[in-house]
């Protein structure tokens, strides 16, 4: 919450995917909403979206929900988890701290044969090593190690609990996981700051949810990403947003439905000539959505954002790759300085130099006369 998309603000859009969510919850009567950070797009959020997210937590628990959530790197896990204890006498339950791992969430789920099951929930939040790793008792203060401690107290908690009954965990966290096995060579793999951790790091708990990655995504059977409910970059464009549906039973079998969120808006990635775009019918569906757009044209057309703009008046981003021409040899500018002979070539070539097109007939006129004023100016003084 709180993260723009290339400038624009996105709240209204972050408002409406609450409301998504608070509807399936309610209709679906969801009994845990699981959030494995990042609930914020940074540390020190604005106002208007820490209300945002007062209001969901209580629309949740409102819907009969309890609510378990972790930080991720982009929180500020100490703010995140103020007022924990408070806030689970309302059914909101933070997991932001590392003395908290292995305390779970406990809530019942009837019974299998003679022996009452129940469900754990474990929270395990993003884990910065160097900050951790002393408090966890690990020697290395790396992304690996410290979530397999994390893990290991989990699992601890979890043995020390099936000796009085039948306890399925489930496990939320905010790490990068990858494929295969545990294995030195992991070690060092990384994704937006985060050291990757395998995958069978998480092969022995019910369920899995996990945080960081955008896009989501099956790991394995028992281990996703729900990624993030609403596009953050043209890079998503291909995504489906949305969630899972994990319906737990008392003998511990776990069937995921696939849940998806309504996009405020669509994502369009557009490329070719500025005329071509202004009139063929092909691009006539990109008209109301955000826009990354492409031109090839052999030269930049002049006003080319404004004239886009207006058949796609939320182009956001605009790039240039010429086609049928060769690469240029970019002379630098203090170059062309030094080789100008003039007032108006200096200009001439600075336009050229930023923009790889000289000026036109008109453009060439009117730098002359804004010369020429000057120099008539300096004559006076």
């Amino acid at each position: 919450m709180g993260r723009s998309f290339h400038g624009v603000g996105m709240l209204d859009a972050q408002r409406s995917f609450v409301d998504q969510l608070v509807a399936f919850v309610a209709s679906e009567s969801v009994d845990v909403v699981l959030i494995a950070g990042d609930v914020y797009d940074r540390a020190l959020p604005g106002l208007d979206v820490v209300k945002l997210l007062d209001d969901a937590l209580v629309r949740l628990t409102e819907a009969g929900a309890t609510v378990v959530l972790t930080s991720g790197n982009h929180d500020s896990a100490i703010r995140l988890g103020f007022a924990s204890r408070l806030l689970e006498r309302g059914g909101v339950h933070l997991r932001t701290r590392v003395e908290e791992l292995d305390v779970p969430v406990v809530l019942p789920l009837g019974r299998e044969g003679d022996s009452p099951a129940e469900v754990a929930i474990y929270g395990i939040p993003y884990l910065e090593p160097r900050l951790v790793a002393e408090r966890l008792g690990v020697d290395a203060a790396n992304h690996f190690d410290v979530t397999k401690e994390a893990v290991e107290r989990v699992r601890r908690d979890v043995e020390r609990r099936r000796e009085s009954g039948l306890v399925h965990p489930v496990v939320l966290a905010h790490t990068f996981a990858s494929g295969g096995i545990t294995s030195e060579s992991e070690r060092d793999i990384s994704i937006g700051g985060l050291g990757a951790v395998p995958l069978d790091l998480f092969e022995d708990f019910t369920y899995t949810a996990l945080g960081h990655l955008h896009g989501r995504q099956e790991l394995a059977p028992n281990v996703r990403y729900s990624g993030s409910p609403l596009a953050y970059s043209f890079s998503e464009a291909k995504h489906h947003k949305g969630a899972w549906l994990v319906d737990i039973e008392a003998d511990g079998a776990a069937r995921v439905q696939e849940v998806r969120w309504e996009a405020p808006k669509a994502l369009a990635i557009l490329r070719g000539k500025l005329d071509d775009l202004l009139t063929s019918e092909e691009y006539a569906w990109a008209r109301t959505a955000y826009c990354q757009v492409t031109l090839t044209d052999a030269e930049r057309p002049p006003q080319a954002m404004e004239k886009l703009r207006t058949r796609f008046p939320e182009t956001l981003v605009l790039a240039f790759d010429p086609e049928g021409v060769g690469p240029k040899t970019k002379t630098s500018y203090s170059s062309r300085l030094a080789e100008a002979e003039n007032d108006l070539e200096v200009c001439c070539g600075f336009l050229e130099h930023v923009r790889d097109r000289g000026p036109s007939e008109t453009e060439a006129a009117a730098l002359r006369e804004a010369l020429e004023a000057v120099r008539l100016e300096e004559a006076e003084l």
